[in-house]
């Protein structure tokens, strides 16, 4: 299902490749964040335009509108949504971080409030994988339960240790299932906040048994950079070599670009989307706000020679005035170009890795970026 095609000789960056049902992956990838069952802003049309390979749907929010049952009558989320490429879909346990004071942790699962109406829903292992299944999910993944920045030793210890518990469970429950059998796969998720022994427990435990892929969690969740590049540095050695890695909810263009270099071979955030619906786009020299005055006559386009249907077609200028005019093309046009962005750069990197100078072009791509002057 993973073919590790070259590494880098200076860093320990990697070119990959991953197998599902509805097609290959070529890594490292970016994945943009379609939580309920869309991309914000964006059709699959513009998705498939952009070369967009594998998107994201989220468990905890699909289970509650439209419900995981309404999809898979209605052909699974493939269908449901019109995309025809592969899906990852997370198991909610981001919301056990995200959604604290709706929601209680037990040993057997999590106790959530709707954050919608108050109604009920408890996710545990058997459900998290039972929606998944009914969404006819690519890549599913465990529940986990994501601890806060700061956190008690003690506190992640316990989360780790349930986290663990909640994958075998996953694991056996998608093996008798047939889940696994039908080509859908199954990645766990390696916690452990900023204790490096926890870390490197959780990825060996989780690396000790068959899952398809491994995810470092718990990164990006409200700690410095620094702190969040030494988790991701301290986890992503002890993960199985052959199985493709993911880091979870970030980042950053230059966050991206350090953490291939720690061999990191997937990611998604919903940054690129989000800031899109703002204004705000990226470019090689750092973001731009196009709000500013000084883009209100300005011809160029965002990237001079990117190739996507906002660059080709429109002048910061005249993005600018869709931004202010709060004209909904804005945030299309935005979006389509922040994430074409972004799965360049990830094309970039792996040429990069492929030619044998990934170490050097990416210490010149972040310093550019950071540089700015755009």
């Amino acid at each position: 299902m993973f073919e590790l095609l070259k590494t880098d000789s200076e860093t320990a960056a990697r070119r990959g490749r991953l197998r599902t049902r509805h097609g290959l992956v070529e890594t490292p990838i970016f994945m943009p964040v379609g939580t309920q069952g869309t991309v914000k802003a964006l059709t699959p049309a513009h998705l498939r335009e952009i070369g967009a390979q594998i998107i994201l749907g989220n468990t905890y929010h699909l289970s509650l509108r439209p419900g995981s049952e309404v999809v898979r009558q209605l052909g699974g989320l493939h269908q449901f949504m019109g995309w025809d490429g592969p899906i990852l879909t997370d198991s909610g346990g981001f919301q056990v971080f995200s959604l604290a004071k709706l929601r209680e942790i037990r040993d057997d699962g999590v106790a959530f409030s709707s954050h919608l109406d108050g109604s009920k829903l408890f996710l545990g292992p058997r459900e998290v994988m039972a929606i998944q299944e009914n969404l006819g999910s690519d890549i599913a993944m465990v529940l986990d339960e994501c601890p806060p920045w700061p956190c008690a030793r003690e506190d992640c210890a316990r989360a780790v240790g349930r986290s663990r518990r909640w994958a075998e469970e996953c694991l056996r429950i998608a093996s008798g299932s047939g889940f696994l059998a039908s080509g859908s796969l199954v990645f766990a998720i390696a916690q452990g906040s900023t204790f490096d022994d926890l870390r490197r427990e959780a990825a060996e435990s989780l690396g000790a048994l068959d899952f398809s892929g491994y995810a470092v969690g718990g990164v990006s969740v409200g700690e410095p950079e620094p702190e969040m590049l030494k988790q991701v540095a301290a986890t992503t050695p002890f993960l199985p070599a052959g199985k493709p890695r993911y880091t979870m909810g970030l980042g950053t263009p230059p966050q991206l670009l350090k953490m291939v270099a720690l061999g990191v071979d997937m990611f998604d955030c919903v940054m690129p989307t989000r800031v899109a619906r703002n204004g705000l786009a990226f470019t090689p020299e750092g973001t731009i706000n196009l709000r500013n005055e000084r883009f209100r006559t300005d011809p160029r386009p965002l990237v001079e020679g990117l190739d996507n249907y906002t660059c080709r077609n429109f002048s910061r200028a005249y993005l600018r005035h869709l931004a202010l005019a709060g004209e909904m093309l804005s945030g299309t046009l935005l979006t389509i170009h922040n994430l074409h962005f972004f799965l360049d750069l990830m094309g970039q990197a792996r040429a990069h890795i492929e030619a044998g100078d990934y170490g050097r072009w990416h210490r010149d791509w972040i310093d550019r970026y950071e540089a700015g002057g755009a």
